[in-house]
């Protein structure tokens, strides 16, 4: 098939559902219709989705709407469907921990991720998640993750010594300006090779290794600045037969062309699976879930797609999601340089009785609490993953720890809600409730952290319980992972390396682009990067 006669095909199937879709919605009514929430938007086809992923930062309109409304409210989706948006931690508790699998992902949610991952942990519901969940758990055991952080220290390392031989030691100047962006995307693609599939891809050496080049920019080309046509069709996926669908990537539009990256991720999938049934007593993660399916009953055994259909996910979601917290992480050492000196000094007291050479273990990287609280206070502040998109699978009431005030005037703590009916998860909105985190919310202070009051907090996220990782069945699996690798490379970085901002920071600021990640991006640039001064210490 053209893509001419894709085009034109989509484009009818676009038109004839967008009608069927307009008259349905004006045949439902709702309770969210009551609550409140902003009333007119840029775009009817968009609604306030539009506005949300069109606006210039994370966090520009809600955290205005969360100011005006409260902890929940209604928005307009694409066709004037109404939204309920959702930070309130009660509410969040129910839908994630309480209620088990009755609030789905979106169905057009999951068509996004079957094109671009296929049907892995991420795609799968119901007792085809619990299944693959419980394989993969073996790979991220308490044992297997400790074995791990050998392999961040090493590359952190790498990485140290090509900024001492490179980037740092190639300046004239006083202040050797780097992208460290660029280069922890690179360290983070490594690792996650390396440790998922004994995989060796050389970014640190090569910025333009074959990986590196496929996935670079990928999230930005997805879903930064789409335009409102490509919203509008993305809210139709669930009406769309799943092959009619896989034809979007012949469409010539920037965010559909990507989804092409699904056959080159197939076919490096089937290579590493075979790779690792070979060398069978691996540790990497796809080593130890072979082995694990292989102990299961034909009835609990991964099948092949779904083992690709994981490395696809591994890669994915282990890779620009870390480098974009060890990014923001560095941003805001360079912005506090007292914190950096304090942190030194924990890293030099843990090195007592250790040689210079030695890494920090894991036990002594948990005992350094200041430097675990800025680790936290940066992942709150900038959350990678900033929303989730759920739905309700059955008629529901959420309750509400935080009451708020409907548009009659009337005080609720608790919403009824019917089948269907959209959640948006607001990550970065929960990350910045004053009820939950003080009146200083939007401030940096890492303290928060080590208050005792902050520790009777509702019981939500896994982590310093932030929702960064989400919660409850659907918790993202890799999180002690993430948070070891994050750890490990930064007490390396901040051990080596002092880091301030370039002396024209003020003129050349940083923005937190919505993007399918929160990344960092110049303002005024068309490029995902962040530029910081990086000193060897002396």
């Amino acid at each position: 098939m053209s893509k001419l006669a894709v085009v034109i095909a989509s484009v009818l199937v676009l038109l004839s559902l967008l009608l069927s879709r307009f008259f349905s919605i004006r045949r439902r009514g709702s309770f969210i219709r009551t609550l409140q929430g902003p009333l007119s938007s840029l775009s009817w086809l968009a609604g306030h989705e539009g506005d949300i992923f069109f606006q210039n930062e994370v966090g520009d309109r809600e955290f205005r709407w969360m100011r005006q409304y409260g902890s929940a409210w209604r928005i307009r989706g694409c066709y004037g469907v109404d939204h309920l948006m959702l930070a309130d931690p009660k509410a969040l508790q129910y839908i994630l921990h309480t209620s088990g699998y009755r609030f789905p992902k979106r169905p057009e949610v999951i068509r996004f991720v079957e094109l671009l991952m296929g049907k892995g942990l991420l795609w799968a519901h119901g007792d085809a998640h619990r299944r693959q969940r419980r394989m993969m758990n073996s790979a991220f055991s308490s044992t297997q993750l400790k074995a791990f952080a050998g392999l961040f220290h090493d590359t952190a390392s790498k990485l140290v010594q090509k900024w001492k031989d490179e980037d740092v030691a190639s300046h004239s100047t006083d202040e050797p300006v780097v992208n460290v962006f660029s280069w922890l995307s690179r360290l983070t693609l490594d690792i996650v090779g390396e440790a998922a599939f004994d995989a060796r891809f050389g970014s640190l050496e090569d910025p333009d290794a074959p990986m590196m080049k496929r996935l670079r920019n990928l999230a930005v080309d997805f879903s930064l600045n789409p335009s409102v046509l490509a919203l509008a069709f993305r809210a139709l996926w669930r009406y769309i037969p799943e092959y009619p669908l896989k034809l979007i990537r012949y469409l010539p539009m920037r965010e559909f062309r990507r989804f092409k990256l699904y056959h080159y991720l197939r076919k490096l999938s089937r290579r590493m699976r075979r790779n690792s049934m070979i060398h069978s007593d691996g540790t990497d993660v796809m080593s130890v879930l072979l082995r694990a399916s292989a102990s299961e009953g034909s009835n609990g055994k991964i099948t092949k797609e779904e083992v690709n259909s994981q490395i696809a996910t591994l890669l994915l979601a282990g890779h620009d999601t870390i480098s974009s917290s060890l990014t923001w992480y560095l941003w805001e050492m360079a912005k506090h340089t007292v914190a950096q000196a304090r942190i030194r000094k924990e890293i030099a007291s843990a090195r007592k009785g250790r040689g210079d050479q030695d890494q920090l273990s894991i036990g002594d990287l948990n005992a350094m609490t200041y430097f675990q609280a800025t680790l936290k206070e940066s992942m709150r502040l900038h959350p990678a993953v900033w929303i989730i998109a759920r739905e309700a699978g059955h008629d529901d009431v959420i309750p509400l720890a935080l009451p708020i005030t409907m548009k009659s005037g009337e005080e609720i703590s608790s919403i009824p809600i019917k089948k269907g009916t959209p959640i948006d998860i607001m990550i970065d909105v929960y990350n910045r409730l004053p009820s939950i985190w003080g009146d200083d919310a939007d401030e940096w202070r890492p303290e928060r952290f080590l208050d005792a009051e902050n520790q009777t907090r509702t019981s939500l996220g896994v982590y310093g319980n932030l929702m960064n990782f989400s919660g409850g069945l659907r918790g993202c699996i890799g999180w002690r992972f993430a948070v070891i690798e994050v750890q490990v490379v930064a007490y390396t970085l901040l051990e080596n390396f002092e880091f301030s901002l370039p002396s024209e920071g003020e003129k050349q600021r940083i923005q937190r682009k919505p993007s399918l990640f929160m990344v960092p991006m110049r303002e005024g640039a068309n490029e995902v990067g962040m530029d910081l001064v990086v000193k060897p210490v002396i």
